[in-house]
C-alpha cells in the first residue's frame, strides 16, 4: 500500500522518508547533477594522467631531440684543453724530470705500480726516450687541437690518452687540479663538445653551404683516414698485450668501443643515404650519451664542492676561522710574500674569507634550482679561485676549477661572451691586415678606384665608423 496524500512517505525499513525526499520515484535533477560529477572526474582522471604522458613525452623528445648544453660542453672542451696545454707548455724543460725514464718515479716504480692498480699509460709502452718524446708530443698536439675545435672526436680520444700517460706516469706530479683533468678528460669524449666555438662546426657550415649550392656533400678524407690510422696503432697495441683489460672490461674495452661507435657512425652517414633512420637513431643515440656526460659532468662539479665543504666544517682551523691564515705563511704558497702578509694582517678578513669559503662550496649544490643565487654563488667561488691562482700560486688548479665552475654559466652569458671575443678577435685581424703591406699592384688599383669613386659632402666630412648595417 502507498502511503496517503500528504502524508510522509516511509523507507522500505519502515523509517519516514525526509521530507521533500522523492516518494517511490528518483529525482531527474539529483541524477543529472551526479551524472555531471562523474563526468567530471573521469575527464579530471584523464587529463591528469594525458597531462603527465605529454610531461613525459617532452622530456623525452628533449633528451633525445638534441644536444644539451652546447655552449657549456664548448666552454668545458676549451678550458680543460687549454689548461693542460698550458701546464704542459709550462713544464716542458722540465719534462725529463717529471714523466722522462729517468725521473725520480722510475720506469721500473711506474710499472709495479700500474700492474697492481690496471691503470692505464702508453709510457709504459717503451723505455726509450724516443718513445716518451712521441708521446709528450702527441699530448700537447692534441691539446692544441682540442682547444680548436679540429676533428674533436679524434682528438677528445687521443687528449684522454695523453691525460692518462702522463698523469698515470708519476702519480706524484700534481696539486689537485690534475685530479679534475683526469676526471673531465673521460668524460669529455661522450659529449659532442664541438657543435659551436670549433672549426668542425665551421666546417658544417661550409659543407651545409656547399650542399645548398651543388645539391650534395663535399666527401671527408680526414676523419676516416685518422680513424683508420688509430685502429692500425689499437690493434698493434692490443696484438702486443699492451693494453690491460680483457673482453668485457678495461680500457681495451673502451678504446675498441670508441673506435666502433665512430666507425659505426661513418658506415651510417656513407651507405645508408636511401634511408636516414640509421642514421637518425645512432644521432638519438648520441644525444643521449651526451646528455647523460653532461649531467655527470655537473654532478661531479657538486660533488666536489660538497665534500671539500663537509670535511672542512670537521676541521678545527675552519671552524674557529683560522684556516686561511696558515697557508698564506707557507714558503710553497707564497710567490708574493707582501701581498701574503698583507691580506694575513687583517684579522678579519681572514675571518670572513675562512668562513665565507665554507658556506659557499656547503650551499652551492643547494642552490642549483635558484638561478640568481646560483649565477652569484658561481661568481663568487670563480673570483675565490683567481684569487687563489695569483696569492697561493696555483694557477693550473684554479684554472681546472674554473673550467669546471662554467657548465653552471648561463647560456645567454656565454653567447654574449662569444659575440665579444669575435668582435675583439675581427678587430684585431682586421687591424693586422691594415697594418702589413699591401702588393704594389693592389694598392696602385685601389687607389686609382678610391679616385674614381664619387664622395658626397657628408661623407667627405664625417666618416663613417664601424661597420655598416
Amino acid at each position: 500500500m502507498t502511503a496517503p496524500s500528504g502524508a510522509p512517505g516511509r523507507t522500505p525499513f519502515g523509517a519516514p522518508a525526509p521530507v521533500g525526499a522523492p516518494t517511490g520515484t528518483r529525482d531527474p535533477h539529483r541524477m543529472r547533477s551526479l551524472g555531471r560529477e562523474r563526468l567530471a572526474a573521469r575527464i579530471s582522471r584523464f587529463d591528469r594522467k594525458h597531462r603527465l604522458d605529454r610531461t613525459l613525452a617532452r622530456v623525452v623528445s628533449r633528451l633525445t631531440g638534441r644536444a644539451l648544453g652546447p655552449y657549456q660542453t664548448a666552454v668545458i672542451r676549451i678550458g680543460f684543453a687549454a689548461t693542460w696545454l698550458l701546464f704542459l707548455l709550462r713544464e716542458f724543460p722540465h719534462r725529463q724530470e717529471m714523466y722522462g725514464p729517468d725521473g725520480p718515479w722510475s720506469w721500473d716504480l711506474a710499472q709495479q705500480l700500474t700492474a697492481s692498480n690496471h691503470a692505464f699509460t702508453a709510457l709504459m709502452w717503451s723505455g726509450s726516450q724516443v718513445w716518451f718524446e712521441i708521446v709528450f708530443m702527441l699530448a700537447v698536439l692534441s691539446s692544441a687541437l682540442l682547444l680548436l675545435g679540429w676533428r674533436t672526436r679524434t682528438m677528445s680520444v687521443l687528449f684522454l690518452v695523453g691525460v692518462l700517460s702522463l698523469q698515470n706516469r708519476s702519480i706524484f706530479m700534481g696539486d689537485g687540479g690534475d685530479n679534475v683533468i683526469h676526471l673531465m678528460a673521460i668524460y669529455l669524449v661522450f659529449t659532442r663538445c664541438g657543435q659551436v666555438w670549433s672549426l668542425d662546426a665551421r666546417r658544417e657550415r661550409r659543407a651545409a653551404g656547399a650542399r645548398a649550392r651543388e645539391g650534395r656533400f663535399p666527401p671527408d678524407r680526414v676523419g676516416p683516414a685518422l680513424w683508420a690510422v688509430l685502429g692500425l696503432v689499437l690493434a698493434a697495441a692490443t696484438l702486443a698485450g699492451k693494453i690491460d683489460g680483457g673482453l668485457f672490461g678495461g680500457w681495451r674495452t673502451v678504446y675498441w668501443g670508441l673506435w666502433a661507435a665512430q666507425a659505426l657512425w661513418w658506415l651510417a652517414g656513407r651507405y645508408t643515404r636511401r634511408s636516414v633512420q640509421p642514421r637518425v637513431f645512432l644521432d638519438v643515440v648520441a644525444n643521449l650519451v651526451h646528455n647523460a656526460a653532461l649531467f655527470v659532468i655537473m654532478a661531479e662539479a657538486c660533488l666536489i664542492y660538497a665534500t671539500a665543504g663537509w670535511y672542512k666544517i670537521q676541521g678545527s682551523r675552519w671552524q674557529d676561522g683560522t684556516a686561511v691564515y696558515y697557508p698564506l705563511h707557507l714558503d710553497y704558497f707564497s710567490p708574493w710574500p707582501a701581498l701574503s702578509d698583507l691580506l694575513s694582517a687583517h684579522g678579519t678578513l681572514v675571518m670572513l674569507v675562512t668562513y665565507g669559503t665554507v658556506a659557499v662550496q656547503v650551499a652551492f649544490p643547494f642552490t642549483l634550482f635558484n638561478r640568481r643565487v646560483k649565477n652569484v654563488l658561481l661568481a663568487a667561488m670563480m673570483t675565490e679561485h683567481a684569487v687563489i691562482a695569483v696569492v697561493l700560486g696555483l694557477p693550473f688548479f684554479s684554472l681546472a676549477m674554473i673550467a669546471a665552475d662554467a657548465v653552471f654559466l648561463p647560456t645567454s652569458f656565454l653567447r654574449r661572451l662569444g659575440g665579444w671575443v669575435a668582435r675583439a678577435c675581427g678587430g684585431l685581424s682586421s687591424r693586422i691586415r691594415r697594418a702589413l703591406p699591401r702588393p704594389r699592384k693592389d694598392r696602385g688599383r685601389r687607389e686609382e678606384d678610391e679616385e674614381q669613386a664619387p664622395r658626397s659632402p657628408e661623407a667627405a666630412e664625417h666618416p663613417h665608423v664601424g661597420f655598416t648595417a
